[in-house]
């Protein structure tokens, strides 16, 4: 049977909790999900100060490296040991993706884009097992896949040819938000991982995906109508049912992927339960009746000419409670007028955000507004980086396998009761 249709049939669990090193961490949704899938993040890389700041205060125990980069595990730096990188399991992260994105400048040239020669220095440095790396779908894309196709010359050159690229919607695994991603995901040449790495991670990832996406309305409707100003907090809403997302994102509750006590180590804490971040940017009253025309899912170019007129139809733009949320933007810390509350005649909130992007309540932001809502747009959803996890062991511990513990083969059609049960 050809390799490119099996799955492992055993469950091998690996002796020890796996490592991780978090390059370009951003303010820390992208190690959320890998730390609660059951890794121990060795330590982090993130130059931008304000979303620093946000990142040690919810992962104050996690060594943060606030430096450039192109700084980190530079010969005779003795970050190897100081950070205690030896025989590191996983290597993940997302370079800064301007030059690839739709609203950047998207050329090869684009320095920004040569970050992911820093992750592959870092890579080829450390010999990780597997690795994760995340970007935008324009990647893809980009002048007919060149700089996709330089990128897995660039793995295969250090040691990596089995490399795959997966394209991935983020509704899929449970954050109410169309973002897609690509995720290029790869194992050393060395260890002859022994199965077709796309059939096998697309496996693993299909048993891992939500039955039914979660709507903006599911993932928002416990919270309060009303605001504050930024930096204060309010009195902790109550809910008598949560459906399942809210489990995960609420202090009160228990989740399938978070519970209350690895909710109250990050920025929260283990005091009194307060909601944080629910402030937005003020609106004018002009503003406030254009958007109340507005019906739920709709934009400006549903409205009458003589209230809009309809050269930027995406400057107004109201959410769909009942559909998952379009993808939330780092420019939002610039105008929020294209996320606009599916009930009310206001923006989202800092918070509402922040559901959309699957950080649970508990995931306190710092900063002013406008740096929050920026590290917000930036992250990568903590319930993808869940999945990715979960897939990131799955391959480890298939590695883990010895070949007398291998006792038959069989279609990966007939895993879907082990793949469920592993990765619940």
């Amino acid at each position: 049977m050809s390799k490119s249709h099996v799955i492992p049939p055993v469950k091998m669990l690996m002796n020890h909790q796996p490592t991780a090193l978090s390059l370009f961490s951003g303010c820390g949704g992208f190690c959320e999900g890998i730390e609660s899938s059951g890794f121990e993040v060795r330590t982090a890389v993130e130059l931008d100060k304000f979303a620093c700041q946000t990142y040690k205060h919810n992962f104050p125990k996690t060594p943060l490296f606030d430096q450039d980069v192109h700084d980190f595990l530079t010969e005779k730096s003795g970050h190897r040991e100081k950070y205690r990188l030896n025989n590191i399991d996983l290597v993940f992260g997302g370079p800064p993706c301007q030059g690839f994105s739709q609203i950047g400048t998207r050329r090869l040239d684009d320095e920004r884009n040569e970050l992911y020669k820093q992750y592959t220095r870092i890579v080829k440095t450390l010999k990780p097992r597997v690795f994760l790396m995340e970007n935008v779908p324009n990647l893809a894309m980009m002048n007919k896949g060149h700089f996709k196709n330089l990128i897995l010359k660039e793995f295969a050159s250090i040691g990596y040819s089995n490399t795959i690229m997966l394209r991935l919607l983020a509704s899929d695994f449970g954050v109410p938000q169309t973002r897609q991603r690509v995720i290029f995901i790869g194992t050393r040449d060395e260890d002859n991982f022994p199965y077709d790495l796309t059939t096998f991670a697309e496996g693993v990832l299909e048993q891992l995906k939500v039955n039914r996406p979660v709507t903006v309305h599911e993932a928002l409707f416990d919270l309060p109508s009303e605001v504050v100003h930024s930096g204060e907090v309010m009195s902790y809403p109550k809910v008598s049912r949560p459906n399942d997302f809210l489990k995960d994102m609420r202090l009160d509750s228990d989740g399938n992927r978070y519970t209350k006590t690895m909710k109250k180590q990050r920025g929260i804490g283990r005091s009194k339960a307060l909601l944080h971040n629910h402030h937005t940017k003020e609106i004018q009253e002009k503003r406030a009746h254009l958007i109340s025309l507005l019906e739920p899912g709709m934009k400006a170019n549903s409205l009458p000419k003589e209230i809009w007129d309809n050269k930027r139809p995406e400057k107004w733009r109201r959410l769909h409670p009942d559909l998952p949320s379009h993808t939330i933007l780092a420019q939002m810390h610039r105008d929020l007028s294209e996320w606009i509350h599916p009930h009310l005649n206001r923006w989202i909130t800092v918070r509402e955000a922040a559901r959309l992007q699957s950080f649970h309540d508990g995931f306190v932001f710092v900063g002013s507004e406008w740096q929050q809502l920026k590290q917000i747009g930036n992250a990568v959803p903590p319930l993808l980086g869940f999945a990715l996890g979960k897939l990131a062991q799955r391959v480890l511990n298939t590695l883990d396998q010895s070949e007398s513990a291998i006792e038959e083969i069989a279609p990966i059609g007939s895993q879907s009761t082990l793949l469920k049960a592993e990765v619940d």
